[in-house]
C-alpha cells in the first residue's frame, strides 16, 4: 500500500472494504429506524452515500492509482442523485438538496471537495449532475468558491462577492491575487489553517480512534482544484491535505477517443477490442478482444466486477 497520509494502515484499509460489502448485505434484510417507509428509503439513501463518499476517499488515501477512482466518483453521484431523490419524497420537498451548505461548513466542504475531484479527474459529465441537484435547491449564484470552482467548465455561472462560511476567504483570495506569490502564499495559508476551522466535523481527529475509528482521509481537493483552475503555483505546497499528485494529473491529462471511459459488468460481452481495467482487482489492466466473456472476481473486497476502458 502506497499511502497519500501516513494515519492509514493497512488494516483499517482492508477492514473497511470489508466493512463495505458486509453492510450492504447487511441492509438488504434489515431497515433502519424511522418514522415511515419514505423516512427509511430516506436514512438508507444517506448510508449508502456517505459509504461510496468514505470508500473514494479511503481509495485515494490509500495510494490507489488516479485513473481507478473515475468509477468510484461515478458511484459516488448516483448515490447523491439517489439521495436526493428519496430526501425529496421523505420531505415533500420536489427540489431539496442533498446537502445544507449554506448552514453546515462540513457539508459545504463535501460539496466543495466533491466538485473538485469532478474537476481534477475531468469528469464534467459529473460534474454537471451533480451541480444539478444543488442549483435546483436555489443554491446558484449565492456564494463566490461554489461558482469560481464552476465557472471554468459549465456555462452561465453568477457573479458574486459574499460566500457562506469564512474557512474560505484566503482560497477565494487566492484566486483573485494581483501578484502570483501572493497567490501561492494564501493557498498555503488556506492548506495550513484548514485542518483546525473544521474542529466540529464528525471526521475530524478520526485518526485519533485508530484502526477501529472512522478515518478515510483529510483532504483539502478544493485547494488543488483552484490551482489548477487557476493557475496558482503550487511548488512550494507540500501540506498533507493538498492532492499534489491529483493537481499534476489533472494537468497532464490526455483525453481519449470519445468523451467517456466505457464499462462492462462481469460475465457480458467484451464491447471493444483493446485493454480493460477494474477496480475489483490489483493491477488489473489487460487485453480483451471483442466478443470476449469479461471475467468477475467474486473474492473482491470492492463489489460486483466493473470493467472500465483504457485504451487500444
Amino acid at each position: 500500500m502506497n499511502k497519500r497520509q501516513k494515519f492509514l494502515s493497512e488494516t483499517r484499509y482492508k477492514d473497511f472494504l470489508a466493512y463495505s460489502e458486509e453492510t450492504k448485505i447487511f441492509w438488504q434484510n434489515n431497515k433502519f429506524e424511522s418514522d415511515s417507509p419514505e423516512q427509511e428509503a430516506s436514512l438508507r439513501a444517506n448510508h449508502f452515500k456517505n459509504l461510496a463518499l468514505k470508500k473514494l476517499f479511503i481509495s485515494y488515501t490509500a495510494g490507489i492509482e488516479i485513473s481507478l477512482l473515475a468509477p468510484l466518483l461515478e458511484e459516488l453521484i448516483s448515490a447523491y442523485e439517489e439521495r436526493q431523490n428519496k430526501l425529496s419524497v421523505s420531505e415533500k420537498i420536489e427540489s431539496i438538496s442533498p446537502l445544507a451548505i449554506d448552514i453546515w461548513p462540513d457539508e459545504f466542504e463535501e460539496c466543495v471537495q466533491v466538485f473538485s475531484l469532478c474537476i481534477l479527474l475531468h469528469r464534467t459529465d459529473l460534474l454537471k449532475r451533480f451541480v444539478k441537484l444543488l442549483d435546483g435547491a436555489d443554491y446558484k449564484s449565492e456564494d463566490t468558491l461554489y461558482e469560481d470552482l464552476l465557472r471554468k467548465n459549465l456555462p452561465d455561472r453568477g457573479d458574486i462577492d459574499e460566500w457562506y462560511h469564512d474557512v474560505y476567504t484566503p482560497l477565494i483570495q487566492a484566486i483573485y491575487a494581483d501578484e502570483k506569490d501572493e497567490a501561492s502564499q494564501l493557498l498555503a495559508d488556506y492548506c495550513k489553517q484548514w485542518y483546525a476551522a473544521f474542529k466540529q466535523a464528525p471526521w475530524h481527529d478520526s485518526h485519533l480512534q485508530g484502526d477501529e475509528g472512522s478515518y478515510v482521509g483529510y483532504w483539502a481537493f478544493e485547494a488543488g482544484a483552484i490551482a489548477f483552475l487557476y493557475g496558482i503555483d503550487d511548488r512550494k505546497i507540500n501540506h498533507m491535505v493538498y492532492p499534489k499528485d491529483l493537481v499534476e494529473y489533472a494537468r497532464n491529462y490526455q483525453p481519449t477517443n470519445g468523451s467517456q471511459v466505457a464499462r462492462v459488468d462481469a460475465g457480458q460481452p467484451c464491447s471493444k477490442t483493446g485493454y480493460w481495467f477494474t477496480p475489483a482487482k490489483a493491477e488489473s489492466r489487460r487485453h480483451f478482444n471483442q466478443g470476449d466473456i469479461m471475467p468477475g472476481f467474486s473474492d473482491s473486497h470492492w463489489g460486483d466486477t466493473i470493467w472500465y476502458w483504457s485504451g487500444e
